[in-house]
């Protein structure tokens, strides 16, 4: 008889649990059964695992195997586990010492042959492995995860063979550097100067970034509201580490990879409108992040809003407010965090002209503009008019234009003041913080009142414009709001004076 125990980790959303690998040997006829919950992918990885340790030349026990992976009620997926159930045999049946396997997590999936193969959605294991203080074991295929983790103890393991002779002493393996993964150069960033005039969408731009404000942009095609959004992430300050590894374990998880020269770069998705609900919030039999927690700490940007369907974007207005998705499954209840800067664009008609230039009628414009719901373009804090350049400005140039570096840096500044104020950005602000304390006296929390009532705006309304004009008062440098730091704030309501004109037009 024999019995051992090693560690490995499943993966329950983003996170890493730890699951114990138990291997007893016992008298009667020969199985081989796989206990604590395995999905079909596990128990699948007991022909693997012996096909593996046959063909590397390892004996395989002639004896009862009973094999747990706890903790039982953790659902088990993947081939994560193969290495780890090939080497608790080879430990039961004193093949090699149970010793060597203490305080280490071992990943990987075998094939016939011996050799590892890449494992998905590693990242968030080896994150938590190293919290923990383990030193861990991966497939070679996996070195572009462990690169992004440069003071973890990690060892690449070619194939079974080589570990084994690890685990004896006899043979050193592998591990990750920054140089030995292939590091394709990053594209070249659009500048904010490359854009012709938009001088009003450009502040608006600039004022989103400083404050974390959800932006819609409002105009005819081809006035450039695509290229405005784009450049929105390269504006942003780089992320922190510890921020920048929570957006590479979800893209781990989502089967995506990111280098490591990307943590620092603010994710930006950009889904087309035929996108699914499970595809933009998330979800599926085995539950993956959709859309929103991949722009985690970043943007997202959905372009032809309105042809998104109305259930789809509605499943967004419980995660701006909340920052997180949860999914829940018969098995289990599953939470990925979707803390995102939301920028839409949208034509203002179903032609995609207003005016003089519009051949719809204003009833077909209200139905096109209905396909947005009330609730979801109040999480908007600023909707800006992109309109058609003047004659002449395509010829005349923009040389003068403002830069992108001048603009984060802008961005920059007003981001530190609002964090030395209050520890957070703008936009996080509660409508209890909005007042004096905050350089905001109450003669302008009046002012603002008597506009929204006056403009029919909401009350969500009535905090987005405080909290808008709080970020315009950081850039321009100011520690108090003014009425014209307000006047600014209504100023960016593009949708709702639209809404109201076509109303006007109805009566």
């Amino acid at each position: 008889m024999g019995l051992s125990r090693l560690h490995s980790r499943g993966q329950l959303g983003i996170a890493a649990p730890v699951v114990t690998v138990e291997t007893h040997l016992g008298g009667g006829l020969p199985s081989f059964t796989l206990v604590g919950l395995p999905e079909a992918s596990v128990r699948e990885s007991r022909e693997r695992v012996r096909a593996a340790l046959q063909t590397a030349g390892f004996s395989f026990p002639v004896s009862r195997i009973t094999l747990n992976l706890a903790p039982a009620d953790l659902p088990k997926q993947g081939g994560r586990f193969d290495l780890p159930i090939a080497l608790g045999i080879l430990a039961a049946s004193n093949q090699i010492p149970p010793q060597s396997l203490q305080n280490c997590e071992f990943y990987g999936e075998l094939g016939l042959a011996g050799e590892l193969r890449q494992v998905r959605g590693l990242l968030p294991a080896l994150v938590a492995g190293h919290n923990a203080g383990k030193c861990l074991f991966i497939p070679e295929a996996n070195q572009q995860d462990a690169a992004l983790l440069p003071q973890a103890q990690i060892k690449l393991v070619p194939d079974l063979t080589a570990l084994v002779a690890a685990l004896h002493g006899q043979h050193s393996l592998a591990e990750p550097s920054l140089s030995s993964v292939p590091t394709p150069p990053s594209p070249p960033q659009p500048d904010l100067s490359a854009i012709i005039g938009q001088e009003q969408a450009k502040r608006a731009l600039l004022i989103a970034a400083s404050g974390g404000h959800n932006l819609l942009l409002l105009g005819p095609p081809g006035t450039g509201k695509t290229m405005l959004a784009s450049r929105l992430a390269s504006l942003l300050p780089p992320l922190p580490l510890e921020q920048g590894l929570d957006v590479a374990a979800i893209h781990s998880v989502a089967g995506l990879s990111r280098e490591a020269q990307q943590l620092a770069q603010r994710p930006f998705r950009a889904p087309h409108h035929s996108s699914s609900a499970a595809s933009l919030v998330g979800g599926g039999s085995i539950p993956q992040p959709g859309e929103i927690s991949l722009a985690h700490h970043g943007v997202l940007f959905l372009d032809e809003l309105p042809e998104f369907p109305r259930v789809v974007l509605d499943n967004l207005r419980e995660p701006l407010e909340s920052g997180q998705v949860v999914i829940s499954r018969a098995s289990a209840k599953l939470t990925f965090p979707a803390q995102f800067q939301l920028v839409a664009a949208m034509n203002p008609s179903p032609s995609g002209e207003v005016g003089s230039r519009s051949r719809d009628t204003p009833e077909q414009i209200r139905r096109y503009l209905g396909r947005l719901s009330g609730p979801l373009l109040d999480r908007f804090d600023l909707s800006v008019e992109v309109s058609r350049l003047p004659a002449g400005s395509l010829s005349q140039g923009h040389a003068n234009g403002l830069t992108s570096a001048d603009a984060r840096q802008q961005i920059l500044a007003a981001q530190q003041r609002a964090q030395q104020r209050q520890g957070k950005l703008n936009h996080l602000l509660s409508g209890q913080q909005l007042g004096p304390e905050l350089g905001i006296s109450q003669p302008l929390l009046a002012f603002t009142e008597l506009a929204i009532n006056k403009l029919n705006l909401s009350v969500r309304a009535y905090h987005r414009i405080l909290r808008v004009a709080r970020t315009i008062a950081d850039l321009d440098g100011n520690a108090d709001v003014s009425k014209a730091h307000i006047a600014e704030a209504l100023g960016y309501r593009a949708m709702d004076r639209l809404l109201a004109e076509l109303q006007r037009q109805a009566q």
